[in-house]
């Protein structure tokens, strides 16, 4: 799974250099943090559409666009999935309580 992630986080990244008419990736880029937000946040709702229904392979099928989207948040805010896998590490094993109470 780790290679899938830093795979295509390295393609997002090497989107930044792409026109906006010759890439989806460039295209958010073009539009800005705003536009790739607004990105996200239609399919944080999609995922809670999907995750109320019954079909696994939609609700499947919309966390991996909320996953794509946030990748290239991250790319857009100089970040990377490492980042993320490496707080979830850190995380690992502390009850939830416990982490959340943590940080204040």
């Amino acid at each position: 799974m780790d290679e899938v992630l830093k795979d295509l986080a390295a393609v997002i990244e090497a989107r930044k250099g792409v026109p906006a008419a010759e890439s989806y990736v460039a295209s958010l880029y073009a539009g800005g943090v705003d536009a790739i937000l607004k990105k996200v946040g239609e399919e944080a709702v999609e995922v809670v559409i999907a995750g109320k229904g019954d079909d696994r392979d939609a609700l499947v099928h919309e966390v991996a666009d909320l996953w794509f989207h946030c990748l290239v948040l991250l790319a857009a805010r100089g970040s990377h999935p490492e980042a993320v896998t490496s707080v979830l590490a850190r995380r690992f094993g502390i009850s939830g309580h416990v982490e959340k109470a943590r940080r204040g």
